[in-house]
Formats: C-alpha cells, structure tokens, sequence
C-alpha cells in the first residue's frame, strides 16, 4: 500500500504530488491520459498565464465566495508566486498578467514534470479510475488493476475540454463519498444569440463595454474585445461573464447583452455626435461611422436603425438621431444559451468550498481524501486566476500530506 494517491495529472494534481514528495512520502500520480498536463497546453492561447497581479474575490464566482477571501490570502498568493520561481519559471509581465518569458505553456509542463520526476514522484499513464470506495482505506478500481490507500487526492478536473479527459468523473466518485456538488455548467464559454444579423457580423472584433442584464436587472459589466461569431459573441470580457449567463439560463432567466461600441465617449453621446458631424458634414452616415467602427458593423447598425447609409446625420429627425446613438452605445443582444463543455475553457460549479478545510483541502465528510483544483466551487476569471486557484489547493494538500 502506498502512502498517498493522486488521481489527475493536471496542474493541481501535478503541484500536490511534488508538495507531499518533498514531505518524504511515496506519492502515486494515477493519469487516464498517455501523458500529463494537456489542458495546461492550452491555457492563455498557448502561452499559459499563470498568475496575475491583481487578486481578490471578485475575481471568482463561488456559491460560498466570502470563504474565496480566504483562500487567496497574501501569504497563499505568495506561495504560488515563490512556488513559480523555485520552478525556474522566469516572467514575462504584460499588464499584470504573468506568463512564462519563453511565452510557451510547455515551458510550464517541462518544468513541473522535471521536478516531479527529480522528487521521486511516480506517474502511471493510461490508467483509467472505474470506481472507488473506501473501507478503512480506499481502494480504487483502475484498467490497470487495483490500488489503495489511506490517503487520496481527487484532482482529476471538471467536465471543461472533454477531450484532453475531464469527464466529470470525478463529481461522481464525490457524490458517493457523501459530498454536495454545485450543478456542473460551462465557464468561460462563447454565448449563444438569436440576433438575426449574426452572419453578417461573424469575425468582428471590436474594443466595447459589454453589460449583462438578467430578468432586466443590472448583473455585471466588463471591457475588452468582443467577437461576433454565426451563432453569437465570444472574447475574454464575454467569458467573464457566462458564469452568470450559464446559472441564469438553466434557472430560467432572460439573459441579455447590452454593447456599448463607443467606450471612449464619456460625454452625452448625442452631444459628442452633434459635434462630430458638425466637423464631418460632408461625410454620409457611413462614412462618418467609419471613423470609429467595423466597417462590417455599420450596415448592420443602419439596418436596426432603418437608415440610409447614404443620408446624412444632420438631416435626421430628433427621434432617428437618439436611435442610432442608443443602438452606438446600447446594442442590445439576446442570449438564449451558451456553447457547451467542448467549448469551455473552465467548469462553473463543483464541491461546496464549505465541505473542505480551506487550510489543507482535505474533505470533512471522508477523512483522508483532498479535494483540489476545478473539482472545486472556486471558478476564476481569465487572467491567470484558474491556474493560482489549481496551484495553490495543490500545495496546501500536498503540504498536509
């Protein structure tokens, strides 16, 4: 019998097994993959942020978000900075956001796998966990056969990227141990729209303020870069807020997106555009758009607007004057579902924060067994924070262990 089973070989099951080596004990990485750390590949486009500068609460959702504050205390978040460092991982910093300055997430695999092995730690691929049960002990039922012992780290991930084996498996395995596991949804996912223009509008990127509004009331805002697509919007200010889209949208609530394209205004905008035509009387209304938008974003704004491109803003009614300039900073957009796991970077939802102790991540329903990364109820915003959220449930269990 060994003395600790990690099942997950992704960055948190990775971080844990390095932590309890170095505490001089036998750790076994159980991976259902032929290799480790393949979603790792795929964080930050390729380039793998892993941590960010700015930290706090609001950069989670948790259905117990006031024990998140917790968690990523200043001494927790230094751990996982020092941790980085001691790796070897030098930084490339961009605007708070740390990636490695190879700008290369396998930087970060070879790394973590190196130290792994340097430890003692042993990995054993394709092996796949059928079941598991504890009887004083637990044992699990694996394609390669049987193992045991006292004590279990689950890190085997969420349901997000079904392809690289987050399955979803491991809530399963939770459930049966007596644990309560927030409904499973996409996070940080392209949403779905009904707008009938989407086609026309596929491939647009554009720098905008984006409002989400559920059951007409005010949720949350981002800015950044949205990206029209044939069935509706993606882009990192998007992601950021589907958490709340995905929760809304299975509670049947009417979701809503409201597209500011003219952030840069910050006066009245009738007035700033009263002035700007004045400067520009010469230009039709396309052309005195194209100064500022897609050039395939105006016809469709005219189109909502029933306006001539070839007309001119100063001979608009009053009434045609304030539609077009509501539609320039409230184009409202109609969500009615967001693309699946396939498509999702994180998932939203997973084991109550409460049901674990926040100081080493070992269960309080089933002695023994730790409890770390996206299996979690702790679901970060792009920037970094998913990864720290990993890191650190990593090295607190393994710390314990």
């Amino acid at each position: 019998m060994c003395c600790v089973i990690v099942v997950g070989g992704g960055i948190s099951g990775i971080v844990c097994a390095i932590k309890a080596k170095k505490n001089n004990k036998k750790v076994i990485v159980l991976e259902r993959n032929d290799s480790c750390l393949k979603k790792l590949l795929m964080t930050g486009a390729g380039r793998c942020n892993y941590y960010n500068s700015v930290f706090s609460k609001k950069n989670y959702d948790s259905r117990d978000i006031d024990i998140v504050d917790s968690i990523i205390s200043d001494k927790n978040l230094e751990m996982v900075l020092d941790f980085f460092n001691d790796l070897g991982v030098i930084p490339n910093i961009k605007n708070g956001y740390y990636y490695p300055y190879s700008n290369q997430a396998v930087t970060v695999k070879n790394l973590l796998l190196e130290e792994a092995s340097r430890v003692g730690v042993e990995i054993i691929c394709n092996c796949l966990v059928n079941n598991i049960i504890y009887k004083d002990k637990y044992v699990l039922d694996t394609s390669l056969g049987e193992f045991s012992s006292e004590k279990l780290v689950l890190a085997c991930g969420g349901c997000s990227y079904p392809k690289t084996g987050s399955t979803g498996m491991g809530y399963s395995f939770l459930e049966k141990l007596g644990h309560t596991i927030i409904k499973p949804l996409p996070g940080l996912v392209p949403l779905i729209s009904d707008f009938k223009y989407l086609k026309e509008l596929s491939g647009i990127r554009s720098l905008v303020k984006i409002e989400l509004f559920e059951d007409g009331n005010y949720i949350d805002c981002e800015e950044g870069e949205v990206q029209f697509t044939k069935d509706g919007i993606s882009g990192i200010c998007t992601f950021n807020l589907s958490h709340y889209v995905t929760r809304g949208l299975d509670s049947n609530k009417k979701e809503e997106i409201i597209i500011n394209f003219v952030p840069f205004i910050d006066t009245l905008i009738t007035s700033y555009m009263d002035n700007y035509s004045k400067k520009h009387n010469d230009k039709n209304l396309y052309e005195l758009l194209e100064g500022f938008l897609n050039t395939k974003l105006i016809p469709v704004i005219l189109k909502v607007c029933k306006l001539d491109k070839n007309s001119y803003y100063q001979d608009l009614s009053n009434k045609e004057k304030l539609l077009l300039c509501s539609n320039l900073r409230s184009f409202k957009i109609n969500i009615i579902g967001t693309k699946s796991f396939d498509y999702s970077q994180i998932t939203n939802g997973g084991v109550k924060l409460d049901e674990v102790s926040i100081s080493s991540f070992e269960s309080k329903k089933s002695k023994g067994l730790y409890i770390i990364g996206e299996l979690l109820d702790m679901n970060g915003k792009c920037g970094g924070y998913n990864i720290v959220e990993c890191v650190l449930t990593g090295l607190l269990a393994g710390s314990d262990l």
